[in-house]
């Protein structure tokens, strides 16, 4: 029975669920990506090339590397 001061054991539960849905959004909103974006991985090419960490060949073929596969 839910009096004045009491709210019951379904409005703990209630508030529990909202509370884990809360923290998943926050958890989702936050997060950071858990694979780095193509663009990234050429940018880090485009540096050490222009360093000098890596010739012309071997970048060209890590670029390969990086292009999404088109499978039929």
């Amino acid at each position: 029975m839910m009096t004045g001061w009491t709210i019951g054991l379904e409005g703990w539960l209630w508030m529990g669920a909202w509370a884990v849905v809360l923290v998943a959004v926050v958890w989702f909103l936050v997060r950071e990506p858990s694979h780095p974006d193509r663009s990234d991985a050429v940018e880090l090419l485009r540096g050490r090339l222009a360093r000098g960490e890596i010739t012309p060949d071997e970048f060209e073929r890590a670029l390969r590397l990086l292009e999404p596969r088109h499978h039929v």
